[in-house]
């Protein structure tokens, strides 16, 4: 006689070597079991409709009302103005380096000397015979050839001078000595770089490239965030202060950087140059504080427009909203 409905359920278990069904199930089919009343926990129900709508309804909030800002990114450089590369007017061997890095030196300064034992002993050479005719014609005043070598001696001493002083390096105005970039007994060229001459304020400037299609974007006064490398997440904000009117390749921004830190910048198609004034020369991670130096690289962002999260979401709208951009 089968179970009634207060009694327990048979035994339940798999199904036995040879059936294909489970024994629960067979028992079920025959009405031997009834199985047991569906339970429900319907605490969460009760939690789970509010919670559902409020995070729709936030949803919704966020699309209609949030923006999502578009951000013109480029590779970046300090730049400190007023750096003067000084350099050889004509071959020679460094002799001596009369300063010292950081040193502070005035107009017309020696800064270095390089190897003159010809110059000087030619110099000293015309200055004797210098002397000798000199000598000569005081004494002889009617003497026309000893007159005659004086001049000719006075203006081979002033050449002889001018050459000797070629073999020296001079500031060519006050400033404070950066880089030296030679050694004594290098033999240099003319044209090449003795050392690094800086300003007397020391003031510096963020020099950035973004892409062309920004250019109608841009203007003074912007807000550009600078992250330099090497310290991630450690932005700076400063002043938008100048942007360049004309569309440039790779080569000139190369040519605009000069020698020394063509190479810190990769640039790649049209871009426009723009320029950014930190508040100070240094740079602050962590409450530390930091001093920038020329050719120091980062990316610089400046946020050029923005719209509301719908609007990206569903473009046909912006129609809607007289296609305007913040």
């Amino acid at each position: 006689m089968p179970p009634g409905r207060d009694e327990p359920p048979g035994p339940v278990g798999p199904a036995r070597p040879g059936e294909i069904f489970r024994r629960n199930a067979l028992q079920h089919a025959s009405g031997q079991s009834l199985g047991d009343v569906l339970r429900l926990t319907p605490e969460w129900t009760r939690w789970a409709t509010p919670v559902l709508i409020a995070a729709f309804v936030t949803a919704l909030a966020y699309c209609l009302f949030g923006t999502v800002n578009e951000y013109a990114s480029g590779p970046a450089v300090v730049w400190f103005p007023g750096r003067i590369p000084v350099t050889a007017t004509i071959p020679g061997t460094v002799s001596k380096i009369e300063v010292k890095p950081g040193e502070r030196v005035r107009a017309g300064q020696l800064l270095v000397s390089f190897s003159s034992a010809v110059e000087l002993a030619e110099q000293t050479r015309l200055q004797k015979e210098f002397e000798v005719q000199l000598a000569t014609s005081l004494r002889e005043p009617s003497n026309q050839a000893a007159r005659g070598a004086v001049t000719s001696l006075r203006s081979q001493l002033e050449g002889a001078a001018v050459r000797l002083e070629q073999r020296s390096v001079r500031a060519p105005q006050a400033g404070i000595v950066g880089d030296i970039r030679i050694r004594p007994g290098q033999l240099l060229q003319a044209g090449e770089v003795v050392l690094i001459l800086m300003g007397q304020e020391r003031r510096c400037s963020v020099q950035a490239v973004l892409p062309a299609h920004y250019r109608p974007l841009l203007r003074p006064g912007m807000s550009l965030r600078f992250e330099v490398s090497g310290y991630s997440h450690a932005y700076q904000e400063m002043t938008l202060t100048s942007v360049g009117v004309q569309i440039v390749g790779p080569t000139e921004v190369k040519r605009f950087l000069g020698q020394e830190i063509e190479d810190t910048m990769e640039v790649s198609g049209p871009v426009v140059l723009i320029e950014a004034t930190p508040s100070a020369p240094t740079f602050t991670v962590d409450g530390q504080s930091y001093d920038f130096y020329h050719g120091m690289s980062g990316l610089a962002e400046v946020r050029v427009r923005s719209q509301r999260i719908v609007v990206a979401l569903m473009p046909a709208l912006r129609s809607l909203s007289g296609g305007s951009r913040d």
